[in-house]
């Protein structure tokens, strides 16, 4: 065969075999009906851009919004809710699903162990309190959030029966290697706030894995843009909108939760 017969051939077959590996993936994004539930980290408060969306802080720049305006799903639900807890998914977020989703986020129980009076104790009192704080939501993480998760989860499989779940959880906040040359609270709070972290994401993996869920973690996504780091990705404390304190920013949700998520749905 003649060479440029043949390079013809293999150039024609590639397009092709591209054609045939490409059309699957946008068929099926097409025929996806997407919701976003959870709390503030899938929300997205933090990233600025809310919109009318009140209390909630649901952003133009978190990450299931993010998703839906790349691949296009049929539809998305965004349900997500600063604040939310297990109860909120179970009798408000929940409902809004049916058997008609099939793709469903979620990042909850961070708010059911008492994160943000966490945070507060850990930012205003001493050492000696954080670390009580600390060891308190640990207990519960331990203790009573798998059920609460177990309800939460069962919840959105009886409403969306269909559904692939992807359960997401959270990042550590702090660059612990940084820490003696950063400002703020002290190694030690730094650290037991980090371990706290690893202690929930342990339990809500653990979650995931009891009901046959996709589990994304976006701790490693977040490595080099961390509270310390020099190019952050966390918001610590903004005395002028706490709101936005401890919360991924535009960055973090684009750059960490996004294709994390993305590479998993």
């Amino acid at each position: 065969m003649p060479q440029r017969v043949l390079i013809a051939s293999l150039t024609a077959a590639a397009a092709a075999a591209a054609a045939i590996a490409f059309a699957p993936a946008a068929a099926h994004a097409s025929g996806l009906n997407y919701a976003a539930l959870g709390d503030s980290y899938s929300s997205g408060l933090g990233a600025g851009n809310y919109g009318s969306s009140g209390s909630c802080y649901r952003s133009a720049g978190a990450y299931g919004q993010l998703w839906t305006n790349h691949d296009s799903p049929a539809s998305f639900d965004f349900a997500a809710c600063s604040g939310a807890t297990t109860s909120d998914v179970i009798n408000t977020q929940a409902p809004t699903l049916s058997s008609a989703t099939n793709l469903v986020s979620i990042t909850i129980g961070g708010n059911d162990v008492g994160f943000s009076s966490v945070m507060e104790t850990c930012v205003l009192d001493s050492t000696s309190s954080c670390v009580s704080a600390v060891d308190n939501a640990e207990n519960q993480a331990k203790t009573t959030l798998p059920g609460k998760l177990d309800n939460a989860l069962n919840a959105v499989a009886q409403h969306a029966p269909n559904a692939q779940v992807v359960v997401l959880d959270y990042p550590e906040l702090y660059d612990l290697s940084k820490s003696s040359g950063c400002i703020g609270l002290s190694t030690t709070d730094r650290t037991v706030l980090n371990q706290a972290a690893d202690i929930l994401d342990g339990v809500i993996q653990s979650a995931a894995a009891r009901h046959g869920d996709a589990f994304a973690d976006v701790r490693s996504a977040f490595s080099g843009h961390e509270l310390c780091d020099s190019d952050e990705w966390l918001h610590s404390v903004d005395w002028f909108d706490l709101t936005d304190s401890y919360h991924p920013t535009a960055s973090g949700q684009s750059g960490a939760y996004y294709p994390v998520f993305s590479s998993v749905a």
